[in-house]
């Protein structure tokens, strides 16, 4: 029988396997960032401070096997603030073995204790193995979305 997976808040001593599963999701999108953002992001995640990015791990028999960093802030279309479920990844050894679901669903439950009035995320559409799970646990908006040049 394999141990139970946990998710957890990421802490200051996972620093080293947060940044093994960082670097790997930003190699999934073919990107690199500067030592200066990976620093100042894993700052933000384990701060604590109202307003800052929150993240979490999963542990899949004591190893850190996936991520998830979320958001809350205000919205002008309600009272309360909404989630914004910024980045998921899980290791490709082990997809399909739910973790992406628990860390949404873990997303799910903090937005939930917050009071946020909605969960939201975006993908790249060539990211089809996380779409078959995203069409399974949300739903799909008509929403484009557009960047400055």
């Amino acid at each position: 029988m394999t141990e139970p997976l946990i998710i957890r808040a990421i802490a200051p001593t996972d620093e080293p396997d947060w940044r093994r599963l960082w670097r790997d999701y930003l190699a999934f999108y073919e990107t690199d960032l500067p030592e200066e953002v990976f620093a100042t992001t894993f700052a933000r995640l384990t701060s604590g401070l109202p307003g800052e990015y929150r993240g979490l791990l999963a542990l899949r028999s004591g190893r850190a096997v996936g991520l998830a960093h979320y958001l809350f802030h205000r919205s002008c279309w309600s009272v309360a603030d909404t989630c914004y479920l910024q980045d998921l990844y899980a290791d490709p050894d082990v997809r399909g073995l739910g973790i992406g679901r628990a860390l949404i669903e873990a997303v799910y439950a903090a937005a939930d204790a917050q009071g946020a009035a909605s969960v939201y995320w975006l993908t790249q559409d060539f990211n089809h193995t996380a779409r078959r799970l995203y069409d399974r646990i949300g739903v799909k908006t008509p929403f484009i979305e557009y960047n400055r040049p």
